[in-house]
């Protein structure tokens, strides 16, 4: 039987990157996966793909969005186990020199999103003794330069991970996060330029010396996977570093 026959998800940002593959593993193995996007469009493409059990499209800054959402999953998939939090954007620019409305965007994004997710999806997960996994970042546990905002807000999303593992540990409903290094997606790829102006070192290098290779949404995926099944029951409150020994290493 496939780790996750017949769990019910619903995943944020699903439409394309780390999200997709989230969705795609999830239903290969035996999930009926609610796919969640603000492109509504590639949500449906995507959802035509990979053979989801449905749509239910939200903007995740907009909390009536996220709870109607939410809602429609439960009532195409009758009821909920797993909750996926994907969704997220990032800004490549100098701290101190970032606008607060871009500031406020990135959180209302990374944090809030998760977190009004959580909020609406909370019902449904003690019911089904679900689980929850917030895709976080390699980039919440260390500072890297022209992405500080992401940084805190990757940093508070695991905090807020660890937070409502201990406060939900009582229901049975259990959070977790994962954190990977640089990937093979369309976001780190909108980096590039701007990290090898800053380090003056070709990216291609950057990644070989510090993490040996991109990671891929699969991998990344893989572990989603795992902390939404039941051979993860009794992990709670963690997050998972997927970076190929990038924060394990000093020089």
């Amino acid at each position: 039987m496939p780790e996750l026959d017949g769990k019910r998800v619903f995943v944020t940002g699903s439409a394309a990157g780390i999200g997709k593959a989230i969705a795609t593993l999830f239903t290969q193995r035996g999930a009926r996966v609610v796919i969640s996007d603000i492109d509504a469009d590639a949500a449906k493409k995507t959802a035509d793909e990979i053979g989801a059990a449905g749509v239910a499209n939200c903007d995740v800054t907009d909390e009536g969005q996220v709870q109607g959402a939410v809602q429609q999953a439960v009532d195409l998939l009758g009821g909920l186990d797993v909750l996926v939090n994907n969704a997220g954007i990032e800004v490549s620019s100098p701290l101190l020199q970032q606008s607060t409305e871009s500031f406020d965007k990135i959180y209302a994004v990374n944090v809030r999103g998760p977190f009004v997710a959580m909020k609406a999806a909370i019902g449904h997960l003690i019911e089904s003794k679900g689980n929850v996994v917030n895709i976080a970042s390699i980039a919440g546990i260390g500072g890297s330069p022209l992405l500080g905002s992401y940084c805190a807000t990757k940093a508070a999303l695991i905090q807020l991970t660890r937070v409502a593992a201990v406060e939900m540990r009582p229901t049975g409903v259990r959070v977790n996060a994962v954190c990977p290094g640089f990937a093979d997606t369309a976001m780190v790829e909108r980096l590039v330029p701007d990290f090898e102006a800053a380090t003056q070192v070709p990216f291609g290098d950057l990644v070989a010396m510090k993490q040996g290779r991109l990671g891929t949404p699969e991998d990344i995926a893989e572990v989603a996977a795992f902390l939404a099944s039941d051979r993860a029951s009794w992990i709670t409150g963690s997050h998972y570093v997927l970076d190929g020994g990038l924060t394990a290493s000093l020089v």
